[in-house]
This record gives C-alpha cells, sequence and structure tokens, in this order.
C-alpha cells in the first residue's frame, strides 16, 4: 500500500508538472526541502530540492513568459519545448518521491512521464478552447491560471497523495471532453454540406 501511495504522489505531481512545469516544481522542491510530504536527501534525486536546480527553473520561467509574450501563447516549438520539460521533470520528479522510501524508481520514471502528457495535453487542450473564447488581454493571464492549477494539483499530491487519482481522472476527463466536443464541431459541418 505504501508503494501505491509513493507513486500516486509522484503521478500527481508529474501531472500538475505537465499543466504548467515551472511553479509546481519549485513548490515541490520547496516542501522537499523542508522535509514537508517528501524528501529526496539521500537519494539520486537529491538535486531536486536543491538552490541551483530551482534557480534554473525561475530562470526557465522568466525566458519563456519573455518568449510567450513576444509571440503566440504555447504555439510551435515553445510548446514542444515546454511538453519536454514537462516530461523530463515530471518523470525525474516521481522518480523521487518513489526513491525517498527505497523504492524502484522505473515505474516513477514511465509514469511519471505519462501523467507529465497527460496533464500537458488536457491543459493546452482546455487552454486552447478557452482561448478562442477571450480578448488578447484576456489571454495573456492563461498562462498564471496554469501555473495555479499545477501548483494545486503537484501541492495536493504531496501532501495527500490520494487526491492523484482525482487529478489524473480530471485531466483524462477535460481531455476526452476536448476530443468528444472537436468530434462533435465537425460532424455538425458535414451535416451542413
Amino acid at each position: 500500500m505504501d508503494f501505491v501511495l509513493d507513486l500516486l504522489q509522484g503521478l500527481g505531481i508529474a501531472a500538475g508538472i505537465g499543466i504548467r512545469p515551472f511553479l509546481p516544481t519549485i513548490l515541490v522542491g520547496a516542501l522537499a526541502a523542508a522535509n514537508l510530504g517528501l524528501d529526496f536527501n539521500g537519494t539520486d534525486f537529491a538535486f531536486l530540492e536543491q538552490a541551483p536546480f530551482l534557480a534554473g527553473i525561475l530562470v526557465l520561467m522568466a525566458l519563456t513568459t519573455f518568449a510567450m509574450r513576444r509571440a503566440n501563447l504555447d504555439a510551435g516549438p515553445l510548446g514542444w519545448a515546454l511538453l519536454a520539460l514537462a516530461v523530463v521533470v515530471g518523470a525525474l520528479q516521481a522518480a523521487g518521491s518513489l526513491a525517498d522510501h527505497d523504492r524502484p524508481v522505473v515505474p516513477g520514471i514511465v509514469g511519471g512521464a505519462l501523467a507529465a502528457a497527460l496533464g500537458f495535453f488536457a491543459a493546452r487542450s482546455l487552454f486552447a478552447r478557452v482561448r478562442r473564447r477571450l480578448d488578447r488581454e484576456a489571454q495573456g493571464v492563461l498562462p498564471a491560471y496554469g501555473e495555479g492549477a499545477g501548483l494545486v494539483a503537484a501541492g495536493a499530491s504531496v501532501l495527500f497523495p490520494p487526491l492523484a487519482i482525482v487529478v489524473l481522472a480530471v485531466l483524462a476527463w477535460l481531455l476526452a471532453g476536448g476530443r468528444r466536443r472537436a468530434g462533435e464541431k465537425y460532424a455538425g459541418l458535414r451535416i451542413l454540406r
């Protein structure tokens, strides 16, 4: 049972990082440094709670924010770079959650990468649908909402790992709902022909 809770914790963290990789990574690192819910010290993943790694994430966050203001939000190569970052950091965090209690890290690496990808694609689908309904100024606030949602998902998963089930279920539902709505839209267009 403890293995399942550690895995759920890692998957929830990775899903939150998938939604938006920056603030959730910093929060989890700060919680781990304070030994609240998890502790990476004494594992191969100790760097995840150390200042140089967290400062690097902060620099990446600043650079990404700058790039997003100059270009289309999450578009093109920037979006794919965010996915790659989320998958790598999510896999490391999930593996670190398992390593905290001397468990095998491979399920964390695989599950964390998948959970981060789920978080990324669900959030991207939701924000794309919402963005179409907003004016340009309101669209600029969407990344902040993403960071907040990722922060809540990761933080809740650290402090109460069973909540990761809810986080993953909501993300899967959002992703499926977005795909279903896209299919309905195109089905309606076929009827008009």
